[in-house]
């Protein structure tokens, strides 16, 4: 089981504002500059992919210069570094699509060479059920077979495929009907993705970037390639926007950068749904140390269990102990991606100003990653079970639970997701449920999770040593209230009869047993416990 840990903080921001009031003729030019840029870096990308494992610092400065006559030198830096940052992301999504085909070709393998019909267990799949899924499924492994051998053949050749403006957007061109989109709706979106209007900050240049400029008083000018230079309507080149911006969000961390002429980044985008342009400024922030987890703890914890459609949070001091009564944040993820990601946010800032308000300084959560649970050949028959677990945005949530949580002082401490919603529910669910307070699963998960970011097991209590115990040897973990009379346990009663003899008349009636443990206690047994505090 892995140790839990600190998340560390967000490197970089980002923020955006929308370019109101464009003439026509400076949509003109953006649109000339995007056009003629995005098909110089449409080449770069195409030379970078031609090089495969053979790229070196020649061929980049090489490729370089080739730019640099046809645009700046400026412009020419900030096109190789997104194509190298493209190809770069095509290459892990190979590597990622080896090692997925590579785990379903050794599930294919094991359950084919069981008998069928043969069950399976908790670890392993079975065998498959009939001689006809048998047959389909060998059929199966043998075109994942060749899938894999032609990707590790790209691998090693150092052969990637991609698609600039998205192989998404490129299918959607044969399913216009079911998409909604005329062809000259498609293709303007289309050559909007495509276009390149992006420049990379410069520390010591004027308000931290020269291509793209934005003065503190919301003025915009852009530095115009050499080709487009007759469009210019100011000096050196350079095209100043009739729009004004003005960042509401991190606008002075905004200013105070830009005024010491530190490095700013900007991209310019089209929204074609909604015929609006767009600018987007970015730096990077040194990276938030991670305090220590003792320091993390020390104000107690919240811990989160996430879920399909809502986290499930729990207040836990810093002994470990249970305080108030569970919260749930809701969210829905059908819809758009838009959509989704509105739902997560405002679940996240909802858990977060409760945690802010309650005083803690750590949020618990688990390091969720259902890559290897996605395969259709783990749960093949389990469609729903695999459209769940492949809804939930564990990437996003995590960076974005990370990037809110700075804003306000809170850390995330990261814990090893197993057995916390069996053990959640085996230790806590049952011993907090009272009749005005409904425990569920997920809120006795939340419980576990918070103790395991604390350091605490997530059982109630820890039996001392077998020879520490009263009885020596025995297992006793049922606790009474302070003033009960042999609260280390259940004893016979007391009676003037000899040790093992038979009671007064002549009968022995039979005493009720006890349960020894919590778990030992029947189903229809209502019982309350009188103190949860952690006593060892």
């Amino acid at each position: 089981m892995a140790a839990s840990f600190v998340a560390p903080g967000p490197c970089g921001v980002a923020v955006r504002d929308r370019l109101k009031h464009l003439t026509p003729q400076d949509e003109m030019v953006l649109r000339a500059v995007g056009a003629h840029q995005g098909a110089l870096a449409s080449g770069d990308l195409k030379a970078r992919c031609a090089d495969g494992l053979e790229h070196g610092a020649d061929t980049w400065a090489a490729r370089k210069r080739g730019l640099t006559k046809v645009s700046s030198s400026r412009i020419a830096g900030a096109i190789t570094k997104a194509t190298h940052d493209q190809w770069a992301l095509a290459r892990r999504c190979q590597a990622a699509h080896v090692q997925s085909l590579a785990a379903g070709i050794k599930t294919l393998r094991h359950r084919l060479s069981l008998p069928i019909g043969e069950q399976g267990t908790k670890r392993a799949a079975g065998g498959y059920r009939s001689k006809n899924e048998w047959f389909c499924k060998s059929r199966r492994l043998a075109a994942l077979e060749d899938r894999h051998a032609a990707a590790v053949a790209d691998w090693q050749a150092g052969r990637v495929r991609v698609v600039r403006g998205g192989r998404r957007l490129l299918n959607t061109r044969h399913h216009l009907t079911e998409a909604r989109l005329t062809e000259d709706e498609w293709r303007e979106r289309w050559e909007a993705e495509r276009w390149f209007l992006a420049a990379d900050g410069e520390s010591g240049k004027r308000f931290g970037n020269e291509t793209i400029r934005v003065t503190p008083d919301g003025e915009v000018s852009i530095r115009l390639p050499a080709p487009l230079a007759h469009l210019a309507n100011a000096k050196h080149g350079r095209y100043i926007l009739s729009a004004r911006i003005g960042f509401a969000h991190r606008g002075t961390a905004w200013a105070d950068r830009i005024e010491g002429n530190r490095a700013v980044a900007y991209r310019i985008h089209l929204d074609t749904v909604r015929g609006r342009w767009y600018l987007t400024a970015s730096w990077q922030c040194p990276v938030i140390q991670s305090i220590p987890w003792e320091i993390a703890r020390a104000r107690g914890v919240i811990g989160v269990d996430t879920n399909a459609d809502h986290f499930a949070a729990y207040r836990l001091d810093r002994h470990g102990n249970p305080v108030g009564d569970p919260h749930r944040f809701g969210f829905d993820l059908s819809g758009t991606a838009g959509h989704r990601d509105a739902q997560i946010r405002h679940a996240l800032t909802c858990l977060i100003n409760w945690a802010v308000r309650v005083g803690v300084t750590a949020i618990g959560i688990e390091d969720l990653d259902f890559t290897n649970e996605k395969t259709r050949e783990k749960h093949g028959r389990q469609k729903r079970f695999r459209q769940l677990i492949s809804g939930i945005p564990t990437g996003k949530l995590k960076a974005r639970l990370v990037s809110m949580a700075a804003e306000q002082g809170l850390s995330i401490v990261a814990v090893d997701p197993a057995y916390t919603s069996v053990w959640g529910a085996q230790h806590w669910q049952k011993p907090l449920t009272t009749p005005h307070r409904k425990m569920s699963r997920h809120d006795a998960a939340g419980i576990a999770i918070g103790r395991r970011a604390l350091g605490h097991p997530i059982r109630r209590r820890t039996a001392p040593p077998p020879h520490d115990q009263s009885d020596r040897a025995g297992h006793r973990t049922v606790q009474a209230g302070p003033g009960d009379r042999g609260r280390e346990g259940t004893r016979p009663p007391t009676t003037d009869r000899p040790p093992g003899g038979p009671p007064p008349g002549g009968k022995r009636k039979r005493e009720p047993s006890a349960s020894k443990t919590v778990r030992d206690a029947p189903s229809t047994q209502q019982w309350v416990q009188d103190s949860l505090m952690r006593t060892g």
